[in-house]
């Protein structure tokens, strides 16, 4: 199992000290190239069954409430995905624990569409973490875009 960092510039994410209030739209992108491999990534690898796609930084004290995974065009057939967090400090949180399907499991990266977070919990990061995407059900073998949204409200640091 590999793990494959996106390099995402999020020096365009903005909400937590504007005049319209906290609610923040955080945009991580994925593509591939028809190879397989993670575009503008550290890896030149397919993405392969087990893989965790680290997609960036989601901030401490950033209230999560939604996301959509917008599938442009899709993986390779059976490719499935789980969308969740893990914290940057590799360490759990007794308070909310980290959880790599946190936002959607099984999700369908094969077929072009709109997939919204299924999940059924509200919570807070008490510190820095990473939005992940798993890879499950097949490799990908070719070339595909998926953009994720992350909706949440920056409450600030604890």
């Amino acid at each position: 199992m590999a793990k494959v960092s996106i390099k995402q510039f999020h020096n365009r994410q903005f909400g937590g000290f504007s005049p319209f209030g906290n609610l923040s739209a955080l945009a991580f992108g994925l593509t591939t190239a028809s190879t397989g491999a993670a575009e503008n990534s550290d890896s030149n690898a397919a993405l392969a069954d087990g893989d965790v796609v680290d997609l960036g930084h989601l901030p401490e004290g950033m209230r999560l409430e939604d996301a959509s995974a917008f599938i442009t065009k899709g993986m390779t057939a059976t490719v499935k995905g789980k969308l969740g967090f893990v914290y940057e400090d590799g360490k759990d949180s007794a308070e909310v624990p980290q959880d790599d399907a946190y936002f959607a499991s099984n999700m369908a990266m094969d077929t072009a569409g709109r997939i919204r977070a299924n999940g059924a919990k509200l919570v807070t990061l008490p510190k820095p973490a990473r939005l992940v995407l798993t890879i499950s059900g097949a490799n990908n073998t070719k070339a595909s875009d998926v953009a994720v949204l992350v909706y949440g409200e920056l409450t600030g640091p604890r």
